[in-house]
């Protein structure tokens, strides 16, 4: 690091340490501004569950049976996409306790391939990826609350913008007031949401009971509605992938977690078989009360679902999505935000967004970017064909992450791993990868094609941004007077690292 960059990271630190001196930490000299480790098991697997469990199983089903073609080979799209899921999170899990980061895809990829592949998912991530989810997830949840005032039309798009604006400047509020109060709504929205999927799977096996399965009866459930094709095939998985997205969010907040080393692969095993157990049977529910187009043709799979069979309590439908939806951006926050801040904290964003807030330890500037680039997304217009770029996004970064981890091994054999997978592992989930991205490349090349060149565009900005060291005096002086702003106006410091809390990995020694 050159001489500009230090004194760039010691002029920011040294604002800290005015803000400290100055009274902002009342309780003496020895107290240590830190994040704080308030996630235990039950709030880790609420943050998974939370965050793989939104909009996705009630938009999904329709596209994974319009591209798989058959209400049985649907099914086994849902069941394969979970278990693809699990193979990604246990290999996650090691990279988790082996570079106990906050951060996830990117702070593992940074450690592993350096600087520029780590600014490139974390630049597609923060500019497309999560904002885009959130606007999608945040319009979903206005779109079914309005939906009983408008039950013959859709809602008015001013209406909804409003709405979804309201929800996530209200859960931004939350999330920076206090870590424990956005773990807890997590925790309260993941019951709820299981609840109403428990509801539908209740009904749906009331309906099998009954004997009305006929849309899953081998010869009906393989009756393919029209001629698959592989690329079909991949393209019902990229639909899946966005129910399930969200299997990895934990490990984006490593450093919050309580004994990470134990919790984190405690709540990824918990979760993700969960996850994929109530996604399927819920699938199998829809079809024991709507035939395959039926569903195709319904905008709204859970309310028409209700609508047939709930009667006059249908109406606990939209009510059901309105939650899990609400849920789902609180979490979608909660570890977006984290990002941020460590993106900041390793110099790849401004060190603004590195820095905590001085008494609830919240990172509210992060908070505020991710805030504020969700509602712009929203107000643009239409989001749902940056659908298909987010999948493809997120599976390609998932497949860079694995494939760090299979070259990390090579690259430092010795490293202590609390946890190591087989090989067996990583090797078939990159295999799966590579066939699925490939096919969906060959099926939809312009919505493949445009996700390459949004992660692309940051390469420029990397090389301007980060590695030109000798930039004019007076860039830096604007970046330090927009910090100082900042500071004040969010009463954030840099958080200051524990040593009781630091375990650096070691290599084992030679036998």
């Amino acid at each position: 690091m050159d001489g500009t960059e230090t004194n760039r990271r010691n002029c920011a630190k040294t604002e800290q340490q005015k803000m400290l001196d100055s009274g902002g930490n009342q309780s003496g000299s020895k107290d240590r501004v830190t994040l704080k480790k308030e996630i235990g098991l039950l709030s880790a697997c609420a943050i998974i569950i939370g965050n793989i469990i939104g909009s996705g199983i009630f938009i999904s089903p329709k596209g994974v049976l319009d591209h798989a073609g058959s209400v049985g080979f649907s099914l086994i799209v849902w069941v394969l996409g979970g278990g693809i899921c699990a193979l990604g999170s246990l290999c996650y899990a090691e990279l988790g306790v082996t570079i106990p980061k906050s951060g996830g895809d990117y702070s593992y990829v940074t450690e592993i391939f350096g600087g520029l592949v780590g600014f490139l998912l974390l630049w597609s991530a923060v500019l497309i990826m999560y904002p885009t989810t959130l606007a999608v997830i945040a319009l979903t949840f206005s779109n079914y609350v309005l939906q009983p005032a408008f039950p013959n039309c859709l809602p008015p798009y001013v209406a909804t913008r409003v709405l979804s604006t309201a929800c996530v400047l209200f859960l931004t509020w939350v999330n920076c007031s206090s870590v424990r109060w956005g773990t807890r709504i997590q925790d309260v929205f993941t019951v709820g949401k299981l609840l109403a999927l428990v509801l539908i799977i209740l009904v749906g096996m009331v309906q099998i009971f009954k004997g009305h399965y006929e849309a899953l009866e081998p010869q009906a459930a393989f009756k393919f509605i029209k001629d698959p094709s592989v690329g079909q095939i991949a393209l019902a998985f990229l639909q899946a992938s966005f129910a399930y997205s969200g299997w990895n969010f934990l490990n984006y907040v490593t450093e919050e977690v309580v004994e990470p080393r134990k919790n984190l692969p405690r709540a990824i095993y918990i979760s993700i078989p969960l996850v994929t157990l109530v996604y399927t049977l819920t699938n199998i529910a829809y079809f024991t009360s709507m035939s395959p187009q039926e569903l195709l043709d319904s905008n709204a799979v859970a309310v028409t679902f209700g609508e047939k069979l709930l009667g006059m309590f249908s109406w606990v439908m939209p009510i059901s999505v309105a939650l899990s939806t609400f849920g789902g951006i609180n979490g979608y926050l909660f570890t977006s935000s984290r990002l941020c801040f460590s993106g900041a904290r390793e110099g790849h964003l401004p060190y603004l967004l590195a820095m905590i807030h001085l008494k609830s330890c919240t990172p509210i500037p992060a908070l505020l970017v991710c805030c504020t680039a969700t509602i712009v997304i929203m107000c643009i217009g239409d989001t749902h064909n940056l659908i298909n770029y987010v999948s493809f996004i997120n599976y390609l970064s998932y497949g860079v992450t694995i494939a760090g981890l299979l070259y990390y091994r090579w690259k430092k054999p010795k490293l202590f791993r609390p946890i190591k997978v087989n090989l067996l592992v990583p090797c078939s989930y990159l295999v799966f990868w590579a066939v699925l991205l490939g096919f969906s490349l060959y099926s939809e090349p312009v919505v493949c094609g445009m996700g390459l060149v949004i992660m692309l565009t940051g390469v420029p900005i990397y090389f301007i941004g980060v590695q030109w060291k000798n930039k004019p005096y007076w860039v830096y002086s604007a970046v330090e007077k927009v910090t100082y702003l900042g500071q004040k106006l969010c009463y954030v410091v840099f958080p200051q690292e524990d040593p009781s809390e630091i375990q650096p990995l070691t290599e084992k020694s030679e036998l």
